[in-house]
């Protein structure tokens, strides 16, 4: 029945008619993709490359001429669920940053000193009072790489001092360096002139306009939100932020920001390198980076990204788990920026018709294999004890029944039950995710999808997918003897992917 629903509303999209349910909605209308000047083969060719070369797409939307011409999300991820945006939240702190200025709260070329005399170390140095607000914008404060890659989210301490403890090896404004906690003294200081958090200070200003509901935003102890990463919002929400600036700040019949500062924020701010090839070295704006073809986009780990194509009038937005996010947008340049024609083209249902089937059959591979294992009867609710461990993994047991199975893991004193389907995805939620940075996911219950099956006679696989994130962790567990040998391994990680194993002991 779901699979009919998501193939009658695409296929709405193909007529050119909006169903009445997203017709209230303010936002994007649909449309074909003909009528918007990009042809339905083109735009299938993308989707099939994206979902042949990369194995953690998550969703993909294309903006035409302000109209979403073509949508789909690889099952378990779907419309409706927020997603982890990673750093893609910087270009949101930025247009805080830039509707205080508006407002005459502040200015780029404070310093940042003059927002935290408290919080200043007894004698500054020099580069540090020199450092504004614009400094921090374009990632050119100063700092060396090597000062600001241990920096904690977690301290309970102050973090603004933490900051502003940080040796400034270089002149402001004269070395680019990619610097997470500049954009959180970005949010501070926002925070800082208009007593409200950037999430706060955004909801009146940005998001209720654009039609986001319920961005979600982790904040620091000190009730600062992160700015520089911990934005959740859905696949649509950020194509509007996108539509947003390529409109120059407009929105309907309002503009939300001024068209000055969306120049700015994505121009050219500082140089990031030289090579014509890569996509990092074409220069960065304020939280905003600078592409070849002369787009711009604001991005996120693992492929987190909103494409703004000014000359094509045009937004793509990626959501994914990759590794070789350069691949992932080669792909946009190979694909569709070709395809993105001025005039538009005549009907083509035939080509209409495969593009919405293949999106609304999009998902990403269960765990297929044998449903079962005589080892199966043997091992069912037999609880494995597992030596004290940094993960603070206490236990685990599997229930087997069917074709389906239960996983039960104790940890941290807690008990999570995840229940796994055999060749179909089973969605339910759990606050268990093994060694899941909890710096930059929400902390607490995840949505989570699981598949599991028998890989080989004495070995029970698990995929568990946290899809409000572009995180999959694969679990291993080999029953031998009296024993449960535990192999994980994330899909992608800021560290080493493959957890140390664990060994549990039969009771």
């Amino acid at each position: 029945m779901r699979m009919k629903q998501k193939i009658a509303l695409s296929m709405s999209m193909v007529a050119g008619v909006l169903p009445a349910a997203q017709a209230q909605v303010p936002g994007l209308p649909r449309s074909s993709p003909e009528a918007q000047g990009i042809s339905s083969a083109a735009v299938l060719a993308f989707v099939e490359a994206a979902d042949q070369h990369f194995d953690a797409m998550n969703s993909c939307m294309l903006v035409r001429h302000g109209h979403v011409v073509a949508e789909g999300w690889w099952a378990p991820y779907d419309a409706e669920t927020r997603h982890a945006l990673f750093s893609l939240s910087k270009s949101f702190t930025s247009t805080a940053v830039g509707l205080a200025v508006a407002e005459r709260r502040m200015s780029i070329d404070d310093p940042v000193l003059s927002f935290f005399p408290e919080d200043a170390p007894t004698v500054p140095s020099e580069n540090l009072k020199a450092m504004r607000v614009r400094d921090l914008l374009s990632m050119s404060s100063g700092h060396q790489d090597e000062a600001i890659q241990h920096f904690s989210f977690t301290a309970p301490t102050s973090l603004t001092r933490e900051f502003l403890a940080l040796p400034v090896a270089h002149k402001p404004g004269t070395h680019f360096a990619y610097n997470t906690p500049a954009t959180y003294m970005l949010s501070a200081i926002v925070q800082k002139v208009t007593g409200l958090t950037v999430l706060d200070y955004l909801r009146p200003r940005l998001f209720e306009p654009l039609g986001i509901q319920n961005p979600a935003w982790g904040a620091s102890a000190q009730g600062i939100t992160l700015g520089g990463y911990g934005l959740s919002i859905r696949t649509e929400d950020i194509a509007r932020f996108g539509q947003l600036y390529l409109q120059k700040g407009a929105w309907q019949d309002r503009q939300l920001l001024p068209a000055e500062w969306v120049a700015a924020a994505t121009a050219r701010q500082t140089s990031t390198g030289s090579n014509p090839d890569s996509d990092w070295d074409q220069g960065y704006g304020y939280q905003f980076w600078r592409c070849r073809h002369g787009v711009y986009r604001a991005d996120g780990a693992f492929g987190q990204f909103c494409i703004v194509l000014p000359e094509q009038d045009a937004v793509v937005v990626i959501t994914s788990g990759v590794g070789d996010i350069q691949a992932l947008l080669n792909l946009v340049w190979e694909k569709l920026l070709p395809a993105l024609q001025t005039a538009l083209l005549p009907p083509d249902m035939a080509a209409q018709e495969r593009l919405v089937r293949k999106l609304a059959d999009l998902s990403l591979p269960p765990l297929e294999a044998a449903a079962s294992s005589p080892l199966a009867a043997k091992v069912t609710g037999r609880k494995y004890v597992v030596s004290p461990n940094a993960r603070h993994i206490e236990s685990l047991t599997c229930e087997f029944s069917g074709d389906q199975a239960t996983l039960v893991i104790r940890a941290a004193g807690g008990e999570h039950r995840i229940a796994c389907g055999n060749g179909i995805w089973l969605k339910g939620s759990t606050s268990f995710v093994d060694a899941l940075d909890q710096q930059l996911v929400r902390v607490g219950v995840q949505r989570i999808a699981a598949s599991g099956a028998w890989t080989a006679a004495d070995t029970y696989a698990v995929k568990l997918r946290p899809y409000e994130t572009p995180y999959c962790l694969t679990l291993r567990l080999r029953f031998t003897g009296n024993q449960l040998v535990y192999d994980a391994e994330y899909n992608v990680s800021f560290g080493p992917t493959k957890l140390p194993q664990l060994v549990g002991q039969a009771e």
